[in-house]
């Protein structure tokens, strides 16, 4: 009796449960007259900014492109500079040298990347027997920080082969690779720095109270966060340096911007130039527009962790 009356209360309190289920409280959400007046103010307001931006940017822009076409010197300008059947003939030359800074770009930035972040744990690490290494880490991010890249390039791709030492290569594309490698490490070297430095002390207290070893706090607490937040600087750096490696053409290599510099000087034509800008911008444009879209991330990302 005793298990016969307990299902046959489960059983009504089931069918209360479901009762209640499909009770709907009154009927479906609907939003009041205020939320919709609302809406539509919102909606008008977004039609209007959207007409506003359209107008604006037609007369700015249709202003600038007739001033440009009516200026004296438009045809000589076109001609020179966007002489496209010439710009096609030679555009298949630029995308040969442009392989060479894809290489330079890949080797560097491989380089830079394991450079870059030794550098900044030896200038965050509170160790005294690094302090010597801390402080030659310091002067060498302050030296090339402070020096132009192309001064650099000069300075390595004509300066090294001057010491006539056995061992070293004379190779242009060798050298202008080290410069850029140089010049750019101490850069991306200092943004990881600063993510080091971002985080809390309070994770490194709580990594080491775990019984976490100092790596092992840097590979799994410290590290990830860092590089975290520094992700749209370093695809900056990465965007800049695919357009300095233009940059090692002074020492003699054949990248795009020499492949264009030796078309233009044998038509005295600069649609060649154009064309090594319109092959670079296919590569920046993209990696621009990424970058972008990672800092929005990590923005709302930071925003939705303050509001937790």
């Amino acid at each position: 009796m005793t298990n016969e009356s307990s299902r046959g209360d489960s059983a009504r309190s089931f069918d209360q449960n479901s009762n209640l289920s499909n009770y709907d409280f009154g009927g479906n959400w609907q939003p009041s007259e205020l939320e919709l007046l609302r809406r539509k103010a919102r909606a008008k307001k977004s039609r209007r900014n959207a007409l506003i931006a359209a107008i604006s940017s037609f007369l700015v822009l249709g202003s600038l492109t007739i001033i440009a076409i009516t200026s004296p010197g438009w045809k000589s300008l076109s001609n020179a500079f966007f002489k496209w059947t010439y710009g096609v003939e030679v555009l298949p030359k630029i995308l040969l040298g442009f392989i060479t800074n894809v290489t330079l770009t890949v080797i560097a930035a491989s380089c830079v990347a394991v450079f870059g972040l030794s550098i900044a744990l030896i200038r965050t690490s509170k160790s005294a027997a690094l302090t010597p290494f801390r402080i030659l880490a310091t002067v060498y991010v302050d030296i090339f920080r402070g020096i132009p890249m192309l001064l650099v390039i000069l300075l390595v791709g004509f300066g090294i082969p001057a010491l006539q030492l056995k061992g070293l290569t004379n190779n242009v594309l060798i050298l202008g690779t080290v410069a850029v490698i140089i010049t750019y490490t101490a850069y991306v070297a200092e943004v990881i720095r600063s993510g080091i430095l971002s985080i809390h002390p309070s994770q490194k207290a709580a990594a080491r109270s775990l019984g976490l070893s100092y790596f092992q706090t840097l590979r799994f607490v410290i590290l990830p966060q860092a590089f975290r937040r520094v992700t749209p600087p370093l695809l900056n750096d990465l965007v800049a340096l695919i357009k300095d490696t233009g940059l090692v053409s002074i020492l003699g290599v054949t990248d795009a911007v020499r492949a264009a510099q030796i078309a233009s000087s044998r038509s005295f034509n600069y649609t060649p130039y154009v064309m090594a800008a319109i092959v670079f911008l296919a590569i920046t444009i993209p990696l621009t527009r990424f970058t972008d879209r990672s800092l929005r991330k990590s923005i709302e990302q930071q925003n939705a962790q303050g509001l937790v």
